[in-house]
């Protein structure tokens, strides 16, 4: 975890201003499912004894418009977060113009699981209610448990795309430039970014970075080789 300072002036602008979820989420999911679907249609059509050519084809197809697919997805989830958050931020400012009073009792509630007590839980919950911004902002968090950090649905869309762009065209690589034993080459490397993807994806976990590789190449690699097995199915 990395460190950072604690001056008082350090905490003010760290707190008030958090950086969010950030982008994590979209780009190892656009980066494995763009390793595993591309592979996928190389390991099927591969399997059934297609050409190259077809193979560069389908591959190029799945990764623009399968890519495509999912920003537009990651977008519109994205933004359909946004959209209930701020319907229930409407709700929330209705409920504390028709009942503050009411509104101020799941003010304290909520203080009051925090840990506060007493007369230092009704001063707190005054001194909260006094500000309609924090006011709701409190009640966003502690009622429906939602963050006042909005994720960026185009940020969300970029990632998604960009990620399965490139970790897609890895498997397509050995056939556009038409090395010998494209498909056992494209196997490798692609079994190479399932690898390189875990490692990576264990920096913001408490995993070590050998089993969070391992468990997304036995994640990646499962999907290649029921692809390629149905492929063989129809290699005639």
């Amino acid at each position: 975890m990395s460190d950072h300072g604690h001056s008082t002036q350090e905490i003010a602008a760290r707190i008030g201003a958090p950086p969010g979820k950030g982008v994590l989420r979209d780009a190892v999911y656009g980066a494995i499912d763009g390793s595993v679907t591309t592979f996928a249609i190389v390991a099927g059509v591969a399997g059934a004894g297609l050409s190259p050519f077809i193979i560069v084809v389908l591959g190029l197809a799945n990764v623009l418009a399968d890519g495509f697919s999912m920003a537009a997805a990651a977008y519109s989830g994205t933004k359909a977060d946004q959209d209930n958050y701020r319907r229930i931020r409407k709700i929330e400012e209705q409920h504390i113009q028709s009942n503050p009073q009411g509104e101020w009792r799941e003010v304290r509630e909520i203080l009051s699981q925090k840990g506060l007590s007493d007369r230092i839980l009704d001063e707190a919950t005054d001194a909260v209610t006094k500000d309609k911004e924090r006011w709701i902002n409190l009640m966003m968090e502690g009622e429906y448990g939602l963050g006042g950090i909005d994720p960026n649905p185009m940020r969300a869309a970029l990632t998604t795309f960009l990620s399965f762009l490139v970790a897609g065209m890895i498997p397509l690589l050995p056939f556009i430039l038409k090395l010998e034993g494209a498909f056992t080459i494209s196997a490798w490397m692609t079994m190479a970014s399932f690898f390189a993807i875990g490692a990576l994806k264990s920096h913001w976990s408490l995993s070590p970075w050998w089993r969070s590789a391992i468990e997304t190449l036995l994640i990646g690699g499962c999907a290649a080789g029921l692809a390629y097995g149905v492929g063989t199915l129809f290699n005639i």
